[in-house]
């Protein structure tokens, strides 16, 4: 069992930064992989980033963050953390933290990022 709690979501202006954290109750040394994910007003959640935690450790992202978010963890924390830089307002979402472990996926209950323009 993994609980996720988020947060770090907040109001920036275009161009800013924000660090999202996401941390876990269990150990998510034992997940396959972790990842952040957002779903904006009427729109279909869609991946943001992942990265794998057992084997490689390597990171995937969407075309639309690429050079811009880094996505980490911090595996004597417990924490999976999402850097966001060069902000869009296209970014703005509510952004959710999932982990994938032994074939099931776990959720956080998202934190809200608002981009202004």
């Amino acid at each position: 069992q993994v609980q996720l709690v988020e947060s770090g979501g907040g109001l920036v202006q275009a161009g800013g930064s924000l660090r999202l954290s996401c941390a876990a109750s269990g150990s998510i040394f034992s997940a396959n992989y972790m990842g952040w994910y957002r779903q904006a007003p009427g729109q279909q959640r869609e991946l943001v980033a992942i990265i794998i935690i057992t084997g490689s450790g390597s990171t995937n992202y969407a075309d639309s963050v690429k050079g811009r978010f880094t996505i980490s963890r911090d595996n004597a924390k417990n924490t999976l953390y999402l850097q966001m830089n060069s902000l869009k307002p296209d970014d703005t979402a509510v952004y959710y933290c999932t982990a994938v472990k032994g074939g099931i996926s776990y959720w956080g209950q998202g934190t809200q990022v608002t981009v202004s323009s």
